[in-house]
């Protein structure tokens, strides 16, 4: 007795150690931005500015006609010590709002006593990148030209959003400018996080379709232990995306996604990729009819006479009571295992003899370019394959094809002819991309 008892005792303490030994390998390369950070000064001061630029939009709730005006709106307060601007602060908000984000949520999770983490990044970027604690929301120092550059197409962005409510593009949720007298001056993006939750990530990929300059070494600290980095092309070599039937989904997405920044004329994009395998539940979950649930207030197409800047049609009702499941800490669930049918908005037309239900609602969402998305506060980044769930999304969409990168582009293919480099025209670059995901899904 008194063995079996040593001996469970014995496997409770390794499975302890083994659980503290992931936490401390999923956080090399994290730090946390404690009051002896160099950056605690001035991610204190981003918390206060945030907090207060938020409770000045708090009037805008529901508001989702918007104006010309709302597109270049620059609001400035003033606090002891540093100065925050806050652009196109009602854009955003109808953004968060779309992705079902209150502002509360936004504002707990942002403005929360809990530090800030900073991400190493192994980008050529000069950015500093910081992740809120619950690792819910990205903050990204941007140069005032890439600032400027996503204000001025904020309008066609929001349009293609509207448009394209499913999209694998990034989510901006707030642009501002923090100035500290005679110390510095930033601008910063707040962004979705595409790897959220990550409980069960291990693996993170950057993928821009091409070979020159795509491998990342996976380091390791002094002591031997792995660092959590982001890997590139090369390193997927041999490994492909199981989406199953949402395949077709995903390629038209990237086509459509891919068209819209090269309309931008930009290049260098990325697609951030994760997976990680499903759960039982989540297995079961996921062939529910319970699951064809629009989780986006918009779920259509526009046509092509249709004007996404007019008024908005009413709301998809989303999941009864979805605020207040799930959470930091918290993974995806299919609806099913997260509550009854009873608390499911679905239509109900009744189908023809000849047809079920699920024929119904899957006709109904191809023909809005539509997919089946999870109940989860991330969904729109989430994409559950046969056996495993995908963390995807298209970022880094501020580098034009400007005469830098056309020289560039010049110098690359005298040094690497023939090979495959990033720096190629929108249109190469585009088609390129979109052959690559192709390649590589199934």
């Amino acid at each position: 007795m008194a063995q079996r008892k040593a001996a469970g005792a014995s496997r409770a303490a390794r499975r302890r150690h083994w659980w503290q030994l992931r936490q401390r390998w999923r956080m090399l390369g994290v730090f946390e931005i404690n009051t002896e950070h160099e950056f605690y000064p001035l991610t204190a001061r981003i918390k206060e500015g945030i907090q207060t630029s938020i409770q000045t939009t708090a009037n805008t709730q529901g508001q989702n006609t918007l104006a010309e005006g709302d597109f270049k709106a620059e609001e400035t307060q003033a606090h002891e010590g540093f100065v925050m601007q806050t652009f196109a602060s009602s854009v955003f908000a109808k953004v968060r709002r779309s992705l079902d984000i209150t502002e509360e949520e936004y504002i707990n999770s942002l403005c929360s006593d809990q530090c800030y983490l900073q991400f190493v990044s192994n980008s050529k970027s000069k950015a500093d990148f910081f992740v809120t604690n619950d690792k819910r929301f990205f903050l990204k120092t941007q140069s005032k030209r890439e600032v400027r550059f996503l204000l001025s197409n904020l309008k066609v962005y929001v349009e293609h959003l509207d448009k394209y409510p499913h999209s694998l593009m990034v989510r901006f949720l707030g642009v501002h400018m923090i100035v500290i007298p005679n110390q510095m001056k930033k601008y910063f993006i707040v962004m979705q996080s595409v790897f959220y939750p990550d409980e069960r990530i291990n693996i993170r990929y950057d993928i821009k379709g091409c070979e020159v300059g795509r491998w990342a070494n996976p380091d390791t600290d002094s002591e031997g232990k792995q660092v959590i980095k982001v890997l590139k092309d090369n390193n997927f070599e041999g490994q492909n995306i199981a989406l199953d039937e949402k395949k077709s989904w995903f390629d038209r997405q990237v086509e459509v996604d891919t068209a819209f920044l090269q309309r931008l004329n930009v290049l260098d994009y990325s697609l951030l990729l994760a997976h990680q395998p499903l759960h039982r539940d989540e297995l079961q979950g996921k062939r529910s009819l319970a699951n064809l649930v629009i989780r986006t207030t918009k779920s259509f197409d526009w046509d092509d006479d249709d004007s996404p800047t007019g008024p908005d049609p009413p709301s998809v009702p989303l999941l009864d009571g979805s605020r207040d499941q799930g959470g930091p800490g918290t993974s995806c669930e299919s609806a099913q295992t997260r509550g009854s049918a009873a608390g499911i908005q679905l239509q109900e037309t009744p189908p023809p003899v000849n047809q079920t239900p699920t024929d119904i609602e899957l006709q109904e969402f191809n023909q809005h370019h539509r997919r089946l998305l999870p109940n989860c506060k991330n969904a729109i980044h989430v994409i559950d394959g046969d056996d495993r769930r995908y963390f995807v999304g298209i970022i880094d969409v501020f580098t034009v094809y400007g005469w830098k990168k056309k020289l560039e582009n010049l110098w690359k293919r005298l040094r690497f002819p023939g090979r495959a480099f990033s720096t190629v025209r929108p249109a190469k670059y585009s088609l390129r991309f979109c052959q690559w995901m192709q390649e590589h899904t199934m």
